[in-house]
């Protein structure tokens, strides 16, 4: 019998990884955080993944945080700024040995999570798959992509990517994950908080050439500073090829600003901002567009956190 996955956080990317690991057979629960969303979870009957316009449910079992089972393996895909406190209200039930998949965006709270669990192995993944949720419960298959998975403290595969594979998730083992997610990182700053200050999907940055050129310009810099050149390397083009290549999409921070959720500011632009201050690096459009963007969030009641 394979272990259980248990997948923590129902968002866009938890729900799309826990509903194609169920219709693999792979077995998978979903952790909520009460009493009143696992009832409500339970009314809905499952989660429900639509691909290709045809939407089909999987009557996943959910559970609270408050459970005593013991988690072996944990899919950490709630949002970043929860993802610490979450992990730490489980921590007592991660058994020896227990593995977390961390798929949060940024950088930051990966090692604030493998600080709360000492015991476990922390695993960080980059992802490109594109998803969105239409509903409660109910996630859109919107772009294949792929994740790309690593521990830079142990660089041994795991047996259980077999279990990706059986899902049909594409991924691959990186032993250098931390160039993926600098890059990652890069990508997300110059691109999402752009978005969110003109108003526009990916590709209306078209228009904006010449501020997403310095952004990149700047951001090369700071990686090369925090050594980490192969994440520098023709920066500029990567991100004017996902600015190409993803036009019609919204960005997620545009999504987040879009329906007045909290956003993931501090672990894009605030720890570039942050790291680049530790580096005594002076980046100001870097730093004038976090400010930008705290000035815009405060104009809307949204937290710049």
């Amino acid at each position: 019998m394979s272990t259980t996955w248990h997948v923590l956080g129902a968002g866009s990317l938890g729900t799309l990884w826990a509903t194609r690991l169920a219709r693999a057979g792979v077995p998978v629960r979903l952790i909520v955080r009460d009493e009143q969303r696992l009832q409500a979870y339970q009314c809905a009957g499952g989660l429900t993944l639509v691909e290709h316009g045809e939407a089909k449910t999987y009557a996943v079992p959910g559970e609270t945080l408050d459970n005593e089972e013991p988690i072996n393996r944990l899919l950490v895909a709630c949002k970043a700024y929860d993802a610490e406190n979450a992990v730490a209200r489980l921590a007592s039930r991660l058994a020896p040995g227990a593995e977390l998949i961390l798929l949060q965006n940024g950088l930051g709270s990966q090692d604030a999570v493998a600080a709360k669990v000492p015991q476990a192995r922390c695993i960080s993944a980059s992802s490109t798959e594109g998803a969105f949720r239409d509903g409660d419960w109910r996630v859109v298959f919107a772009g294949h992509g792929y994740t790309w998975l690593g521990d830079a403290g142990h660089p041994v595969a795991p047996i259980w990517l077999d279990d990706l594979t059986a899902a049909g998730i594409p991924h691959e083992w990186s032993t250098d994950i931390l160039t993926r997610l600098w890059r990652k990182l890069a990508l997300n700053c110059a691109i999402n908080p752009l978005t969110v200050l003109h108003d526009c999907r990916n590709g209306g940055l078209q228009q904006h050439h010449c501020e997403v050129a310095t952004l990149c310009a700047e951001l090369t810099e700071l990686l090369e500073q925090c050594g980490q050149p192969a994440a520098a390397e023709d920066l500029q083009q990567e991100v004017e090829r996902v600015i190409h290549a993803t036009a019609a999409n919204y960005s997620s921070m545009y999504q987040d600003v879009a329906n007045q959720r909290r956003t993931e500011i501090s672990y894009l632009l605030g720890h570039v901002c942050k790291v680049a201050a530790r580096h005594q690096l002076h980046l100001p459009h870097l730093h004038q567009l976090q400010q930008r963007l705290i000035a815009h969030l405060h104009s809307l009641g949204l937290p710049s956190d």
